[in-house]
């Protein structure tokens, strides 16, 4: 058996259920697999894919907190601190009620190569909580992230851990976050990203998943001889990551049709309106059904009802970015049969594994999130960059340089899957630039 079939072996064994976990591992390893083959043997005798696997710490703790009513109750908090290779633990912190070790560790595996593409000092992480923030008063969101923070602040810092926002931790629990680690540390410093822009905070934050997302796709079209401009788009997610996502796409020339959460979906033939989505969404924190009531183009769909979803709609670029295995092989099936021309992921691992297969199968150009949606975390080291020189940089400089991550990204990317005999295999290419940057970094440093 090859040393990469071993190694995979061992995590499913040790990671017992931990599926998300194996998804993640497991593709990323075939990839390298050309790789590993040129050092195989060094590679096993150094056990480089064991630590490469392994995080090299895991904090799992309680959470108790009051609600309005005087009742108690207590969440798991966790902060997989995964690979510090290239510098300090960065990635978000999710709240959801499908929050499992499985998911923050592949949440944390993958940010160790997607934090590596940007190019820039940081390391992968991840963490979160199963407490749910919707339904909740302000009052009760404070309550959970400060007994949260009174437990993480041990853990984290800005040259250690830097924690951001992720699927239900946005600037309001960011904000109320700092506060419990600046009250229990005495320290104003740069340990959060996605801070307001009065304590630290970047511009262009907000936007730049989104952002980020349609500049690399908008590259790799134009380097295949196509454009985003005039190309029919289907989105799902209505939060962060979707909004901004939809937005630059239409200033690109792009009609979006499509967004989703987690009860139903729009389908919007005149484009989403913007505006009127991140108030719905934003702003009043409502269901879709709010934005198809005050838009007459719109018709919205109930999941449950109608047993399916945005994926069914004929477009040109789907953009799934909603969570983890959304988009499946029924899906990408029915994307390909309607002609679609590329998937790009703005979630984490939004494609299962066969989707995934199929799409490339299919001659569909794919984009893995560790590579599209590398933006917002390439942003956040922006945030570190500014909060560490006391500098705040205008709108225009950080979409900048953010435009120019992401396009460097997809041209490294395309370099290593040629230069490895798989042209146009970008999840293979974006794995592969980001393994050697790090595998290089980890033996330079010895066995640590």
């Amino acid at each position: 058996m090859s040393y990469v079939d071993d190694v995979y072996r061992g995590v499913v064994d040790q990671n017992p259920s931990q599926t998300e976990f194996h998804q993640a591992v497991k593709e990323v390893l075939d990839s390298i697999r050309p790789v590993i083959a040129r050092r195989e043997e060094e590679y096993r005798r150094e056990a480089l894919l064991e630590r490469l696997v392994a995080p090299e710490r895991q904090i799992i703790f309680r959470v108790p907190w009051i609600d309005d009513k005087g009742q108690v109750h207590v969440n798991n908090g966790i902060r997989v601190q995964f690979n510090s290779a290239i510098g300090p633990y960065k990635g978000g912190l999710r709240l959801h009620p499908s929050v499992t070790p499985s998911i923050i560790k592949f949440l944390g595996f993958e940010q160790i190569f997607k934090n590596a593409l940007t190019g820039l000092p940081i390391g992968g992480g991840k963490g979160g909580s199963d407490f749910d923030p919707k339904g909740k008063s302000d009052r009760e969101v404070m309550a959970f992230c400060q007994a949260f923070m009174q437990e993480l602040y041990r853990h984290i810092g800005a040259d250690t851990d830097v924690p951001a926002g992720d699927i239900g931790t946005g600037g309001r629990e960011i904000g109320y976050l700092y506060g419990e680690y600046k009250k229990l540390t005495g320290r104003f410093e740069g340990v959060l990203t996605g801070k307001g822009k009065t304590f630290g905070g970047s511009k262009g934050r907000v936007e730049a998943t989104g952002y980020g997302l349609l500049y690399i796709t908008e590259e790799m079209l134009n380097s295949n001889g196509m454009s985003i401009k005039d190309k029919t788009v289907s989105v799902s997610g209505s939060g962060n990551v979707a909004i901004y996502a939809i937005e630059k796409a239409q200033q690109l020339g792009a009609r979006v049709v499509t967004c989703s959460d987690s009860t139903g979906w729009v389908y919007d033939p005149e484009g989403i309106d913007v505006e009127l989505l991140k108030d719905v969404k934003e702003k009043k924190r409502q269901r879709l059904t709010a934005y198809a009531a005050q838009r007459k183009s719109a018709v919205y769909h109930d999941k449950k009802k109608e047993n399916n979803n945005q994926w069914i709609i004929k477009t040109d670029v789907a953009l799934p970015c909603a969570t983890q295995n959304e988009l499946n092989l029924k899906d990408a099936q029915t994307l390909v049969e309607n002609g679609v021309i590329a998937v790009c992921e703005g979630a984490n691992m939004p494609t299962t594994a066969d989707a995934t297969a199929f799409l490339k199968e299919n001659g569909v150009f794919f984009l893995p999130g560790k590579a599209a949606n590398a933006g917002g975390v390439a942003t956040s080291a922006l945030e570190m960059s500014q909060n560490s020189e006391r500098l705040y940089w205008s709108f225009d400089e950080v979409d900048s340089k953010l435009k120019h991550i992401m396009v460097k990204i997809f041209h490294k990317i395309d370099k290593a899957a040629r230069e490895y005999g798989m042209e146009k295999d970008y999840v293979a290419g974006a794995n592969i630039v980001a393994f050697l940057k790090v595998s290089e970094a980890m033996e330079t440093q010895g066995v640590v």
